[in-house]
C-alpha cells in the first residue's frame, strides 16, 4: 500500500513539473513573438519614414525642375506632378505603418513617380542641350551678321573714299595763271591810274576723268579792300552763292585748253594787291595775285 501511494506522489510531482515546464515554454515563446512583433513594427515605421522622405524629395525636385525651363506647357505638367506627389505624401502621413496593403500601394505609386521624374529630367536635359546649341548657333549668326555688317560698312567707306577720289580726280585744274592791268593802248601796266582793263589768262589742264561738254568758268577779282569787282552775277559754291566778275562758257573736251578773259575797269581803282580766283563745276580750280602801284 505504501508503495502504491509513493508511485502516486511521484506521478503527481512529474505531472506538476511537466505543467510548469510547458507554461515556461509558452511564456518564452510569447516573449520571442512579442519581441519579433515589436521589431517588425519598428521596421515598418522606418520604412514609412523613408517613404515620406522620398515623397518630400520628389516634391522638391519637381519644384526645382520648374525653375530650369522656360516652357509654359512643360511647367504646367510639372506642377500637376508636384501636386500629385504632395497628395500621395499626405495619404502616407495618414496611413498607419502596420497597414501593409496601403503601404504597398503607396510604394508602387512611389516607383511610378520615380520613373516619371526620371523621364522629365531626361526631357528637360535634352531641351537644355538643344537650347544651348540654338544659343550657340544664334551667337554664331550674330557674329557672322556683325562681320557682314562690318564688311558692308568697310565697302561703303571704300566706295565713299573711291567716290571722293574720283570726284577729286575729275576736278578741273587751272595752271599757268597770269593776271595784270592794261592801259588804253593794250599794254601791260602796274600804274593804277593807267589801268583800263584787267586780263586774266590760264590753261585748263588735260583731264580724262573729267566730264566733257559745255562748262562755265567764273573769275572773281578781289580789290585790296576785299570787295568783288562785279556787275551782280552769282554762281553756286559750297552750298552758297558767290558774286563773280567774269563768266566764260567753254566746250571742254578733256584736253588741255587755254582761256583768256577781260574785265573793263569802270570805277576808280585803289593801289595795292588784287586777287583773281577761278571757279568751275562748283570748285575753285586756281588763283593768283597781282599788285598795282
Amino acid at each position: 500500500m505504501k508503495q502504491k501511494n509513493l508511485l502516486m506522489v511521484v506521478a503527481l510531482v512529474l505531472c506538476m513539473i511537466g505543467t510548469i515546464g510547458y507554461l515556461a515554454y509558452r511564456n518564452h515563446k510569447s516573449a520571442q513573438a512579442y519581441e519579433q512583433l515589436e521589431e517588425l513594427q519598428q521596421l515598418a515605421e522606418m520604412d514609412k519614414l523613408e517613404m515620406e522622405n522620398e515623397y518630400e524629395e520628389f516634391a522638391r525636385q519637381y519644384q526645382e525642375l520648374q525653375t530650369q525651363i522656360n516652357n509654359d506647357s512643360l511647367i504646367a505638367q510639372l506642377e500637376l506632378e508636384q501636386q500629385r506627389v504632395e497628395e500621395l505624401q499626405e495619404e502616407l502621413k495618414r496611413t498607419r505603418s502596420n497597414d501593409a496593403a496601403e503601404i504597398m500601394r503607396l510604394k508602387k505609386e512611389l516607383a511610378t513617380l520615380r520613373e516619371i521624374l526620371r523621364n522629365y529630367v531626361m526631357q528637360i536635359d535634352s531641351l537644355n542641350r538643344l537650347n544651348q546649341q540654338l544659343n550657340m548657333e544664334n551667337q554664331n549668326l550674330r557674329t557672322e551678321n556683325e562681320q557682314a555688317q562690318q564688311h558692308i560698312s568697310n565697302l561703303t567707306t571704300e566706295k565713299e573714299t573711291l567716290t571722293d577720289k574720283v570726284a577729286i580726280a575729275s576736278q578741273l585744274d587751272a595752271t599757268g595763271i597770269s593776271a595784270f592791268g592794261k592801259n588804253k593802248k593794250g599794254k601791260p601796266t602796274t600804274k593804277v591810274k593807267d589801268v583800263k582793263k584787267f586780263q586774266i589768262s590760264f590753261t585748263i589742264s588735260r583731264n580724262v576723268t573729267a566730264k566733257t561738254g559745255m562748262k562755265s568758268i567764273y573769275v572773281r577779282i578781289m580789290t585790296p579792300t576785299n570787295e568783288v569787282l562785279t556787275q551782280g552775277g552769282t554762281f553756286p559754291f559750297e552750298n552758297r552763292t558767290l558774286e563773280y566778275s567774269i563768266r566764260k562758257d567753254i566746250e571742254y573736251t578733256g584736253e588741255e585748253q587755254s582761256v583768256t578773259v577781260y574785265w573793263d575797269v569802270a570805277q576808280t581803282l585803289l593801289a595795292g594787291q588784287y586777287r583773281a580766283d577761278i571757279f568751275a563745276d562748283g570748285h575753285r580750280i586756281g588763283g593768283t595775285t597781282f599788285s598795282l602801284e
